[in-house]
């Protein structure tokens, strides 16, 4: 079997194999804003017969009062690692050198060797290491023997210690950036497998493995339910173009550009209005910034938004831009597309494999201020180019990223390579 054959198809496992439905998931924060294709895919992989229960080192990013029915059921369900303390991870240390002392030691040596002579990482991995003994001491206690990681340091640890299975999906790109902070290499070598949620994240992490793990690493998109976000009318001609971005007010997602952008727009005789959803470090220097245009309404500032506030921001919004420095494949992006939103994006990382150019959105360079504001302004003059782009967007969105389709494609991967 050639190498290509080899990473795309999952390796079933003998007819005579049990299938094991019982499956942890541990993510760093649950429920979470930016993260809420998690919950999305524990409900779907729930409804299709998976028993799955849920860990967080985190509490939910928003009070109770800010969350949806659902959110708040999955909160109430959920085990959060820091609400236990100090007095929680006593307990998990004590429990587990009484009645695993092997696995102790050896989740011990892990993280002894993985920091070296480098104190404060030795520090940081025993922290980890204590919240790993937490998780493995729960997953015991729920009679679970897999552990599938979202975004946590605490996957190898776990699987060392307790000797359970484990798989972890990856979706960068923070991870690629510190490969040995993230301990990549390690977390790849003690997985089962590993979800690549793009091609180009499947390539990084090619990067940074041996080739005898590569047949671990499968590609398994992301989605969004086209059912919930569906299309709604859009104006030909509006009177003021209506910019909606959503993610989190950070760096790597160059809001910064974009706000640069609606001044030259203006400056150009465009009527714009940019609504920004979503909250982070740079939100303070963002309103400093937009405060210095010459019409700072402009731009809005939406905050945080829950998912029944977002789907009528979207119904709004005549185009959708991210002007991102790096990403993975933003779900923002799948959302905005499946509701019938003319995008405008960059081709950086895996949104050349959502975003076709010119067929299902505009990419332009990333940190390009010129390209953006002449990919806006080409879609804001030409409504045909918007309805033709927003028709293929959806389209796109129904055979690549519809949700449900892309968890049962998952749930083939867990049944196939969870050891019974």
């Amino acid at each position: 079997m050639t190498v290509s054959k080899t990473l795309d198809v999952t390796h079933a496992q003998s007819s005579s194999s049990p299938k094991s439905r019982s499956i942890a998931y541990l993510a760093s924060q649950y429920p979470m804003l930016s993260m809420i294709f998690i919950l999305r895919e524990v409900i779907q992989l729930r409804d299709l017969g998976f028993r799955i229960d849920v860990a967080s080192i985190n509490s939910p990013d928003r009070a109770p009062e800010g969350l949806t029915a659902v959110e708040a059921t999955e909160a109430g369900n959920a085990y959060f690692i820091k609400t236990h303390g100090l007095k929680g991870a006593a307990k998990a240390h004590f429990q587990t050198l009484f009645t695993n002392f092997a696995g102790y030691l050896r989740g011990l040596r892990l993280v002894l060797r993985l920091a070296g002579l480098d104190q404060p990482r030795l520090v940081l991995n025993l922290i980890y290491f204590s919240e790993a003994l937490m998780v493995g001491v729960w997953m015991k206690r729920k009679k679970h023997r897999h552990l599938h990681v979202h975004l946590g340091s605490q996957a190898a640890t776990v699987g060392q210690t307790f000797g359970s299975g484990l798989s972890m999906t990856v979706h960068g790109p923070d991870e690629f950036w510190d490969v040995e902070g993230q301990y990549l290499k390690e977390k790849i070598a003690a997985a089962d497998f590993v979800c690549c949620i793009s091609y180009f994240a499947r390539s990084q992490l090619m990067r940074c493995s041996p080739y005898s793990d590569w047949n671990k690493l499968l590609v398994s998109r992301l989605g969004v339910d086209p059912r919930l976000f569906s299309p709604v009318a859009r104006r030909d001609t509006p009177e003021v173009f209506e910019i909606l971005c959503v993610g989190r007010l950070t760096p790597a997602k160059g809001q910064h550009l974009l706000i640069d952008a609606v001044e030259r727009l203006a400056q150009l005789g465009w009527r714009v209005r940019l609504r920004l959803v979503g909250g982070g470090t740079d939100e303070a220097s963002l309103r400093q910034r937009a405060a210095e245009i010459e019409n700072p309404q402009s731009v809005i500032f939406e905050g945080g938004v829950n998912q029944n506030y977002i789907r009528d921001l979207y119904s709004k919004a005549d185009l959708f831009c991210i002007a991102s420095f790096a990403e993975g494949i933003p779900v923002v992006l799948m959302e905005a597309m499946a509701m019938g939103i003319p995008c405008v994006t960059t081709y950086v990382a895996g949104i050349p494999e959502l975003i076709r150019d010119g067929i299902d959105g505009l990419l332009v360079a990333p940190s390009d201020l010129d390209g953006l504001v002449e990919a806006l302004a080409k879609l804001m003059g030409d409504v045909n180019l918007r309805k033709r782009i927003a028709t293929s967007a959806r389209t796109r969105v129904l055979e690549q990223y519809d949700l449900r389709k892309n968890v049962e494609k998952l749930a083939t991967i867990f049944d196939a390579r969870i050891r019974a």
